[in-house]
């Protein structure tokens, strides 16, 4: 198929034109002179090679061949200017899409105000949702399966990748409600040497992970971990069976479970950093978009202990 090339000014021209079948019209719309319109009528129809006007003194009307190109010229203005609505669009972050991973505990914290906010000032941008724990959202950004993460315990060692803080979050200790220590409204972490515990895996979180295990040792004694589970509602199901205990941020505690008991941790000066990622060369205006939002909405207090 023959590529047609013919101008978009050439276009304009001749559908202003064909509305107002008047030159003088039609030029005085356009913010042109006349003789410059007719050029661009003839130039036109040169390139279509057949009279799209018909012209006699004091009456201009469309020929056949003029009043066929005149759906297909005004689907490709219309189109055109879509196309550029929808570029500066894009490029300015009001629609687009944004790929978010998060920790499924932010579930519970930090995610839904922080969502909330950002469709309430980009209703435009579709947010893909992708529930991931902190290591495999290291690697979707570096990967670009992911545009920002929300996540635990960022790396330090990561050069290409920006964190910001956005929750700092202590400790609590997660009993079976059976357990002698739950009848207690502050458990010593040392209380919990002889206890198993329930952990997350240290490959979805490595630096989460050691830090549940060095606070265990600065009280004392290695955790004997008796069961892994990667999501903290599952932790908390195990927990509540008897399984054993664990370590976990505080924020957990709105995971309600009628056999789990949430009690503050001595020493309880330990806190777990929750940030938000994101590559530092990401041209994306929404990454920039949501980091403003991140940096507006602060979560709220803790829930009350149960």
């Amino acid at each position: 198929m023959e590529r047609p090339e013919l101008p978009l000014q050439q276009l304009h021209a001749f559908v202003v034109l064909a509305e107002e079948l008047h030159f003088g019209h039609a030029a005085a719309r356009l913010g042109i002179a006349q003789p410059p319109l007719s050029q661009q009528i003839r130039r036109l129809e040169d390139k279509v090679g057949h009279a799209l006007f018909s012209r006699e003194p004091g009456r201009v009307g469309l020929t056949p061949a003029g009043r066929e190109l005149l759906p297909a010229a005004r689907r490709a203005l219309a189109d055109l200017a879509d196309g550029l609505a929808a570029a500066r669009a894009v490029g300015s972050g009001r629609t687009g899409r944004l790929r978010i991973g998060f920790a499924a505990s932010l579930a519970l914290t930090v995610l839904p105000g922080l969502l909330r906010t950002f469709r309430h000032r980009f209703p435009g941008v579709h947010l893909d949702i992708h529930e991931m724990t902190s290591a495999p959202q290291i690697a979707a950004l570096h990967d670009r399966t992911i545009d920002v993460g929300l996540l635990r315990e960022p790396p330090d060692d990561e050069t290409e990748l920006g964190f910001r803080t956005v929750l700092s979050e202590p400790f609590v200790a997660v009993l079976p409600l059976a357990h002698p220590l739950a009848a207690q409204q502050t458990v010593h972490l040392a209380q919990l040497a002889d206890s198993p515990f329930v952990l997350l895996p240290r490959a979805v979180g490595p630096r989460f992970h050691d830090q549940i295990v060095g606070l265990c040792t600065a009280a004392g004694f290695t955790p004997r971990i008796a069961q892994h589970a990667v999501e903290w509602q599952t932790v908390c199901a195990l927990v509540e069976t008897g399984l054993g205990v664990s370590l976990a941020p505080a924020g957990i505690r709105r995971i309600r479970l009628k056999g789990v008991a949430y009690r503050r941790i001595t020493p309880g000066t330990a806190r777990t950093r929750v940030a938000v990622a994101w590559r530092e060369n990401d041209q994306n205006p929404l990454v920039g978009h949501l980091l403003a939002t991140v940096s507006q909405e602060r979560p709220d207090g803790l829930p009350a202990r149960p």
